[in-house]
This record gives structure tokens, sequence and C-alpha cells, in this order.
């Protein structure tokens, strides 16, 4: 196939950004997303240009790293896929695609389509973990797990931390990656200890960055785990409580 890429282009993130057009030829349709990016970004060394910056670590849909927009959706037009998932057969020769990075002001751009998601980190750190008893490991079967506890639990823990549903929602909030870390735990015996303080310190760290929830449920669709926004409710249950109690 034969494809034109508009592709975001900005120096540094005080610097003006721009759209640059791409022709990208030959491309098998058997590429990823990611490696036809690769493609791209070996002909512009050849020809002496500078690379297109983007982030990628695993290219396997589990760091998350890899999150850009293209033609406006996050991670593509493929449901419950991640950028480095996407293949070119999803798309026809003379496409034309645009790729941008994510946009909210919670993800500061770095470099053309690099953004700084670092902020995921300061809500992790506010209150993502348990209380970790010295001494051996206990048995695995020691504290008994009802199924649907662990399956649910299961379901918000595959959260990746892309940021894809930051960058579909219209007031680039954070509530679906903020709800599956505070409810894979939660649900759990072994998050019992923290569980009140763990949603009420993870909440109020997002709330001072990103914006606030209206339910508008494109975080879902956009979800390459396809975590469902149910975990919004749950959270939004527990932080209810974790205010009654601390009166």
């Amino acid at each position: 196939m034969d494809l034109t890429l508009r592709i975001w282009r900005q120096a540094g993130p005080t610097a003006p950004g721009r759209f640059e057009t791409h022709r990208a030829e030959n491309v098998d349709p058997d590429m990823s997303f990611l490696e036809m990016l690769d493609v791209l970004n070996e002909r512009l060394i050849d020809a002496g240009h500078e690379p297109v910056a983007f982030d990628s670590d695993c290219r396997e849909g589990i760091c998350g790293s890899c999150g850009i927009v293209i033609n406006g959706q996050p991670h593509g037009p493929q449901r419950g896929t991640a950028t480095c998932q996407l293949h070119m057969r999803q798309y026809t020769d003379g496409d034309t695609i645009t790729v941008e990075p994510f946009r909210a002001a919670g993800f500061p751009i770095v470099k053309d389509l690099v953004v700084d998601r670092s902020a995921f980190d300061r809500i992790i750190q506010a209150g993502g973990y348990i209380s970790v008893p010295t001494g051996s490991a206990p048995d695995a079967n020691l504290i008994p797990v009802p199924k649907a506890d662990a399956d649910l639990a299961m379901d918000a823990a595959a959260c990746i931390a892309c940021g894809a549903c930051v960058a579909a929602c219209p007031n680039a909030a954070a509530h679906l990656f903020t709800a599956a870390k505070i409810s894979h735990l939660g649900l759990l015996p072994q998050g019992q200890p923290e569980r009140y303080r763990r949603v009420q310190n993870m909440v109020d760290t997002m709330e001072q960055i990103f914006g606030s929830c209206t339910n508008h449920g494109e975080c879902e669709a956009v979800c390459p785990k396809e975590i469902s926004i149910d975990f919004i409710a749950l959270m939004h249950r527990d932080y209810r409580r974790a205010k009654l109690r601390g009166r």
C-alpha cells in the first residue's frame, strides 16, 4: 500500500507544533502501525532528516507506552487494541492517516508524539499499594477469595496505564485509570487495610491534575483492555464512604 501520513511534529514542550506530510510507500498490510513508523523513520534518517519521536517498549499490548491518536481515535480504529497491535491491513491503498500525540493538559507534550504521563505515577504514589507484612510468604490458598471478586479484580488489573481514556475524554478525565487501579486492590482482602485511605488520596490527587468525569463513556470505548466504566461507579461509592468515615 501507498499511504499519506500527516504527522504532528514538535521539537519540544514550548516549541510551536505543526503537521508534516510524508509518503509511506510499499507498506506491507501485515506490518503493525509502529513497524510502519519504524520504516518511515529509517527513510527519514537516510535522507538526513529528524526521525519522528514516539514511545514504545514491549510491542505486545502490555506496557501501555505506545499510545498515540490515529485519525482522531486513541490507538486507532480497532476496538480493544493498542497501537502496537494495530496492523496496517485496517487501512487501504491511498488512505490519508493523521497521527497526533495524546491531547490533555495532564499529558504535556515532550516531543512529536511523545507525552509526559508521569501524572499517572503521582496518582499511584498517592495510594496504589497494599501493606506488606514482614516474614515468610503466606500459602497461596491461605486467604480465601470468592471467584467473582477475583475475576472482577483481574478485569480491573488489566489496565496498562496507556492514557487513552484521558485522551478520548472531552474533559481529559482520568477516572477510568484511577478507578481500575483502586478497584483491583480494593476488591481483594489484601487491599482492605488501606481501602478508604487509598481511594480518598488517589481521587484527590487525580482531581488536582485531570478533569472531572461526566459519564460520556468515551474512555471505555477506546480502552485497549476494554475496562468497564462500572469501576468508576465503584470508585465513587468508596470515595463517598471514605468521606463519611472521616467525619
